[in-house]
């Protein structure tokens, strides 16, 4: 109807910055699958470009995948981490990031290496500034499992200041294929941080794919 007012979608554009890599692009198809709008953004808009064909999304750099979304997920190696959130800063004022970063140190990525700020997702909130709501999900769940339409047996715990936020980046798991876990504020995210270089550790000695975790006594 002519002048009918726009009724927002209810699944937010989600922007899945470094999209093109093993976890990126895992829930870039999880998500897309689901439902959801999804750019992915690289530091090459090309090659993102191509990975976004490949599952019927959009691709754009970085700063434009940003721009473009409405919720930013942040799926980057912890050495690229700083060099891409000062790139997608300016556009992420006011909107739900989700940061999946883990600070894992090379060679001994099966040693716990934290920051001095605590943790990589409190590292980011302090990096894009407090106009930015941080979030912190998706650290304990294998990514090379996420590129399959097989179940994965994996709660995500999920870290934010404020429980609607987290209760937006929980829908984002179940939309996944996995359970999401209120575990508390970001401050609290230096545990599954932590607890992704035990499980490559335990990974290693126990030869096993992919190890995760699961909460028990709660449902669902």
């Amino acid at each position: 109807m002519s002048g009918a007012a726009h009724v927002p979608s209810a699944k937010p554009t989600l922007a899945i910055i470094g999209g093109t890599g093993t976890l990126g692009s895992g829930l870039a198809r999880r998500l897309k699958a689901a439902g959801y709008p999804v750019i992915i953004g690289s530091r090459s808009a090309d090659k993102a470009r191509e990975a976004a064909q490949a599952i019927g999304a959009q691709g754009a750099s970085n700063a434009d995948a940003a721009r473009a979304g409405e919720v930013i997920l942040v799926t980057v190696p912890w050495s690229s981490q700083a060099q891409i959130l000062d790139e997608i800063a300016p556009h992420v004022a006011g909107k739900l990031v989700v940061d999946t970063t883990v600070p894992l140190v090379p060679p001994k990525v099966a040693r716990v290496q934290l920051p001095p700020e605590q943790s990589a997702a409190l590292a980011a909130q302090q990096r894009l500034g407090p106009g930015a709501r941080v979030v912190a999900a998706f650290h304990n769940v294998a990514a090379h499992k996420l590129q399959t339409d097989e179940p994965i047996d994996c709660d995500v715990l999920v870290f934010g200041d404020d429980p609607k936020d987290r209760e937006s980046v929980v829908a984002l798991a179940a939309a996944a294929g996995l359970r999401g876990v209120h575990a508390g504020p970001l401050v609290n995210s230096v545990a599954a941080e932590a607890l992704t270089s035990v499980l490559i550790g335990i990974n290693r000695s126990y030869k096993v794919d992919g190890a995760g975790i699961r909460i028990t006594g709660i449902g669902g």
